[in-house]
């Protein structure tokens, strides 16, 4: 097989590819014993048709148009791997010629295929660049945010006569109507005041409303048949509750964890603010590398590419002919594009392999963000053909954190950030490649005792 590339645009190629007669015979052979085993001819047993028959019956157009369905996708996909392509989309195949469509006329199959494509991108020397994340400094505000919305976990609500405030909990009796039509109605639902996850406006109508009283207010739905459309919204306070948070003290501490004392609980809740905080400097490094590496690296996208993700997108949504919302996904599509772009270049400058014990913690972590069972979420990405995907994945999580090990990671005040923790260090990284191919040379040997 004969092929060569001609680069269209930066992010698109066209393959051209010859296929001698000899490499295609298989598939046409194929097509013979699949055809026998559908046609029917008095004589000949199904499956047991000649090839000189069924050139007779069916057409010898018809055997070399069913071997070149069969066999192209092979022949693609051996020309990209010739070549070292790497597709991001469908390509648009045109079969320029055929071989013979009489017997022993024996002729080439040739075919070209415009593909978009991963384009070449040089990124700079990691080992050059300094990133300056937030210092992890705990304040007493943080731990009292933590104390408070502990104590709210073990608050009660009390009623309270007088008009609702923020934060209170207020039941209410609710209608919308558009027109004379009333369109939805909710009753003896709780609301907190502030929360600002029901209806845009709902906050203010309800602040200053006391117990029995109703107001109204004009918004725009977000739920049901009548969704994007504005309604006036009738809104009935049949309650007011405040939560009343237990005190600050060595009870509470016994109440709420396993200190005995109210300090020892204060200390926890410090420790935690750090750790958390320490681990948003590993996140925030992540985000600065991604957005400082696309800075300094111009990153074609395929448009095409763009253009199916957001249809499929818009699709979804049933928003279509939203050129606004069109704008915006186009933009989202994009960036996160180049970014993929950018985290494979990088899995490949970096050599990054996955192991098989990588994939699969991903895979049952994948499991739980959609509370399937492990096992049945393994089994529904691989007949769905997305284990692929899934090992890219892995690839450019651990391309970010092996680069992440090769920049400078610096707080505020210009000291250095330690992320082991969160990016391991080579040196674990080679522990656990120790232990797997000892692993594997274990299972080697019971395999060959057996």
């Amino acid at each position: 097989m004969k092929s060569a590339v001609e680069t269209l645009e930066p992010t698109k190629v066209k393959l051209s590819v010859e296929v001698s007669y000899d490499e295609l015979k298989p598939s046409i052979e194929h097509a013979y014993q699949h055809i026998a085993e559908q046609v029917t001819v008095p004589g000949f047993r199904k499956g047991k048709v000649p090839p000189r028959i069924i050139d007779q019956r069916v057409g010898r157009p018809a055997v070399i148009e069913h071997a070149v369905n069969e066999g192209l996708s092979g022949f693609y996909a051996d020309a990209v791997r010739e070549n070292e392509l790497r597709p991001m989309g469908q390509p648009e195949v045109e079969v320029t010629k055929v071989p013979g469509l009489v017997a022993g006329d024996e002729g080439e199959l040739h075919f070209t295929a415009e593909v978009e494509v991963r384009p070449e991108i040089t990124l700079p020397a990691l080992d050059g660049l300094t990133l300056t994340v937030d210092d992890v400094e705990v304040s007493d505000e943080d731990v009292d945010a933590r104390l408070d919305a502990l104590r709210e976990r073990f608050g009660s609500l009390v009623g309270v006569d007088r008009p609702a405030q923020e934060g209170d909990f207020v039941v209410i009796d609710l209608a919308a109507t558009i027109g004379d039509e009333q369109v939805d109605q909710v009753s003896g639902t709780s609301y907190q005041i502030g929360s600002g996850n029901m209806l845009e406006g709902l906050d203010e109508a309800l602040t200053g409303l006391s117990a029995g009283e109703t107001t109204s207010f004009e918004t725009e739905l977000v739920g049901g048949e009548r969704q994007g459309e504005k309604a006036t919204v009738t809104v009935t306070a049949t309650g007011v509750k405040e939560r009343q948070l237990p005190e600050v003290d060595d009870e509470f501490a016994q109440l709420a964890s396993e200190f005995d004392t109210i300090d020892e609980l204060k200390a926890d809740l410090r420790e935690q603010a750090a750790r958390i905080k320490a681990s948003n400097q590993a996140v925030q490094a992540r985000d600065l590398l991604v957005e400082k590496l696309t800075s300094e690296v111009e990153i074609p996208v395929p448009a095409g590419v763009v253009e199916a993700e957001v249809h499929r997108h818009l699709e979804s949504e049933g928003r279509l002919e939203d050129d606004e919302h069109r704008a915006e996904v186009t933009e989202q599509a994009q960036t996160a594009l180049r970014n993929q772009i950018l985290l494979d270049t990088l899995a490949e400058q970096l050599d990054v392999k996955v192991s098989q014990s990588e994939l699969l913690d991903y895979l049952v972590s994948a499991s739980r963000q959609y509370g399937m069972d492990p096992n049945t979420f393994i089994q529904t990405v691989d007949q769905q053909g997305q284990i692929p995907a899934m090992v890219a994945e892995v690839a450019r999580s651990k391309a970010l954190a092996l680069s992440l090990r090769q920049v400078a990671v610096v707080d505020g005040s210009g000291a250095a950030v330690d992320l082991s923790e969160f990016i391991g260090s080579d040196e674990e990284d080679a522990a656990v490649e120790q232990a797997e191919q000892a692993e594997a040379a274990q299972d080697d040997s019971a395999d060959e005792q057996a």
